[in-house]
């Protein structure tokens, strides 16, 4: 059943009966029935990100750190000592809330994140076309709409499907890097990744790994990037390894 949060600011599911100790984070385009699984077996909050599901979009293009701004106020309904579970761009928002929020934060379990952009060499450039596209633009001898029609046809899918103010927070999302989050928090961070993620791989989560004061990085074989749904276990066991006293 679909619930508010802070006041009615965020909106979301419950799970449990007693004081929620875990806070679950969706990713891109998804919602908090991805976590339906997992949270069955806590007391929880999954909540849907701003843009997606019943939550309307931010007013204008959000960094993953406004994100985390804009949810802290749940923490205020949870236990003294939260786990926070992100997956993929939910995995982004968590490194910032936790950050901020070290006291309150407990453990991270963090899977499928683009949390350290691609080496240099390693992310597929974009087609020349549009490279030229976009150049003829800012010189102004190309018109927008010939510059978004390029796009329409080379970007990803979420870049196509993603209009208006999305549009904006997935390009910002896409230009960022973790690494300060990650090392501000001293607390630790399970770094849950599917083998077989052909969307974030898991030299990723090996590069974030070197970030984090109190790492603890699990591989699952035959695993893809949608961890949660495909291995639900993994994420209820790392969960259960950082429960709060009292909870």
């Amino acid at each position: 059943m679909l619930k508010t949060f802070a006041q009615g600011s965020l909106f979301g599911g419950g799970y449990g009966e007693r004081t929620p100790w875990v806070l679950a984070l969706p990713g891109w385009q998804h919602t908090h029935a991805d976590f339906d699984a997992i949270c069955a077996d806590f007391d929880a909050i999954a909540l849907d990100l701003p843009g997606f599901g019943s939550a309307p979009p931010p007013p204008e293009a959000w960094s993953t750190a406004q994100y985390a701004e804009h949810l802290a106020p749940v923490l205020d309904q949870m236990a003294p000592q939260v786990v926070v579970v992100g997956h993929s761009f939910g995995g982004k928002v968590a490194t910032h809330l936790a950050a901020a929020q070290p006291d309150r934060v407990a453990a991270q379990v963090l899977t499928g994140a683009p949390l350290i952009r691609p080496l240099p060499g390693a992310r597929r450039a974009a087609p020349l076309s549009l490279r030229v596209a976009k150049t003829l633009r800012r010189s102004h001898l190309m018109g927008e709409e010939t510059v978004e029609r390029l796009r329409q046809k080379y970007g990803s899918e979420d870049y196509r499907r993603a209009t208006g103010v999305m549009r904006g927070v997935l390009v910002r999302s896409v230009n960022e890097t973790h690494e300060v989050p990650l090392a501000a928090f001293p607390g630790p961070i399970e770094l849950i990744w599917g083998a077989e993620d052909d969307q974030v791989p898991v030299a990723v989560a090996q590069a974030a790994e070197a970030c984090c004061a109190q790492p603890h990085l699990v591989v699952l074989p035959g695993v893809g990037h949608f961890v949660p749904r495909d291995d639900p276990g993994a994420i209820v066991q790392a969960i259960a390894r950082h429960r709060p006293a009292g909870t």
